[in-house]
């Protein structure tokens, strides 16, 4: 392999790095942005407890 080559191909990883970097930072900042904007509102769920066992109900209701 001559040096040209050799610069060429480690000039080339480094730009794929560099993509590889934006894409992930671009995933996160989007993954936080929908987790703040988001709302779910209410969801459905036992207002009282429930009598048989793994019938839970929310800990904090907002509806």
């Amino acid at each position: 392999m001559t040096k040209a080559a050799g610069r060429r191909s480690r000039s080339l990883l480094g730009w794929w790095g560099l993509v590889a970097a934006a894409v992930f930072l671009a995933a996160n900042a989007h993954m936080l942005y929908v987790a703040i904007d988001s709302d779910p509102g209410c969801a459905a769920h036992l207002k009282e407890t429930g009598s048989a066992p793994g019938q839970y109900r929310a800990a904090k209701s907002s509806c």
